[in-house]
């Protein structure tokens, strides 16, 4: 069994591009030496990446306190790399943790990793891909192929604060009972909206979107059971 591992920590500068919303995106990360600080951002709106130096653009949709880190699997990368016959290296995705060794797309929503010495991160959701994205790699059809691979790299909130680098241990140290992964709740946001009563079984950890949407979804549906 493969160590898990923080293989790179990747930072990204603002960069104008013409398919941005906002004309001006942080998606290309790249490595960086060093530590990095790591810190609950605030909400959504308001607060950007949870890592120092990491650049957060558009403020609606992206950042915030459950969406603080993005984390890609590099095993995932390099399927991908096969698939398109093309480098992917790390950070390619706009993760900010590239990491080996971790079962991302089967982590329980609420699982928490201890990175290095001090850091503590929850996974709160999985990453639903966006026409930023898309443009970014150039790939016809990328949305709808990345939202049906359904392996979608996670977001964590930042439970306690650090200083990380790349080859610092990863460790989980709580993983939840329930069986609301980053796949499931993933589906269930975008192609398996019946899904979306399961997900509350994660409780708070839960996204806050996803979870107001998982309850707007049994307002007017029903959990399922009757």
């Amino acid at each position: 069994m493969k160590p898990r591992q923080l293989l790179t920590v990747n930072v990204g500068r603002p960069k104008a591009v013409a398919y941005a919303d906002i004309g001006v995106t942080g998606i290309d990360k790249r490595p960086v030496e060093g530590p990095v600080r790591v810190t609950e951002p605030g909400p959504k709106g308001q607060g950007g990446s949870g890592l120092a130096g990491d650049s957060i653009c558009d403020l609606r949709h992206h950042g915030g306190s459950d969406q603080a880190v993005y984390a890609f699997a590099r095993e995932d990368l390099d399927r991908w790399e096969r698939e398109l016959g093309r480098p992917l290296p790390n950070g390619a995705f706009g993760e900010n943790l590239t990491v080996s060794g971790v079962d991302v797309t089967g982590a329980k929503i609420g699982e928490r990793w201890r990175i290095g010495g001090d850091l503590v991160l929850e996974v709160t959701s999985g990453r639903v891909p966006c026409r930023t994205f898309a443009a970014w790699l150039g790939e016809k059809g990328w949305v709808k192929r990345f939202t049906q691979d359904s392996a979608p790299g996670a977001y964590l909130r930042v439970v306690e604060s650090g200083e990380i680098r790349a080859g610092d241990p990863i460790e989980i140290v709580h993983r939840p009972d329930h069986d609301v992964t980053v796949q499931k709740a993933f589906r269930a946001e975008t192609l398996e909206r019946r899904l979306l009563p399961e997900v509350l079984a994660a409780g708070d950890a839960l996204h806050a979107g996803l979870r107001r949407d998982a309850l707007a979804y049994v307002e007017k549906y029903g959990d399922g059971d009757s």
